[in-house]
């Protein structure tokens, strides 16, 4: 039976291989993003996730790939985001949040590395982050009214949504033009002290995602109670970014 791999860089040659029997001189780069490109990767829990950068005539081939994307899925390999160069260059303004995150932490498998250079205007991440808390926060309060506050389906919301703060927190420390730490622990951390934010509770929803602690379901109730006035607190600065 195929098994997740200890580490990612065990997977480079033979998923290469795949894709460059699949589309060719058509296939530009391979792209390992996320939580396996840095030291957050946890064997058999987290997903390897790759983006395969297409020419414009390969993207238009993707049913090449199912028999792949089924045999790597086995191997704990997410369904690839497929994208050509020039989708990239012309989401910058859309999507400046991701694409930072994938300029942070990224590995090259294959060919040309289309993140390295790219650029971003501050004022597109600012707007950006101000969107993405003001409707996590919506879906926060939707959530924790749909769980009835019960335990594990608050802890599922939170394993959920955490990451997407270490996002926001990484994007609005470029917008402070501070490094950004590679170990999501960190970018919560020095987001949280640089904005004013309760670290220790950002902490504690990270532990919970990372099933290092497990909480009853009256200290979830608390501590979702505690996120969403955290929350709240952060659109409110990212209003005055803008001024």
């Amino acid at each position: 039976m195929a098994k997740a791999p200890k580490d990612p860089k065990d997977v480079f040659t033979e998923i290469t291989e795949d894709y460059k029997d699949l589309f060719g001189e058509d296939l530009l780069s391979i792209i390992l993003y996320g939580s396996a490109a840095g030291p957050g990767y946890r064997p058999g829990k987290s997903d390897l996730n790759f983006m395969i950068v297409l020419s414009e005539e390969g993207i238009e081939h993707l049913d090449r790939t199912f028999k792949a994307i089924s045999k790597w899925r086995k191997r704990n390999v997410a369904v690839p985001l497929f994208l050509t160069r020039s989708y990239v260059e012309t989401s910058l303004d859309v999507f400046p949040v991701e694409y930072l995150g994938f300029q942070q932490h990224h590995i090259l498998v294959h060919g040309k590395d289309i993140l390295r250079d790219l650029t971003f205007q501050p004022e597109h991440v600012r707007l950006q982050c101000e969107r993405e808390i003001k409707g996590k926060l919506l879906l926060l309060r939707e959530a924790y009214l749909e769980t009835e506050g019960k335990g594990r389906a608050l802890k599922e919301v939170i394993g959920r949504s955490i990451q997407a703060f270490i996002a926001i927190f990484g994007a609005l420390l470029f917008l402070k033009e501070m490094e950004i730490p590679p170990e999501p622990r960190n970018i919560l951390g020095l987001g949280c002290r640089t904005f004013g934010i309760d670290g220790v509770l950002f902490e504690k929803l990270l532990d919970i995602k990372q099933e290092k602690i497990k909480p009853d379901g009256r200290e979830l109730n608390r501590l979702f109670g505690d996120y969403l006035r955290e929350v709240r607190k952060l659109f409110k600065i990212v209003d005055t970014l803008g001024e």
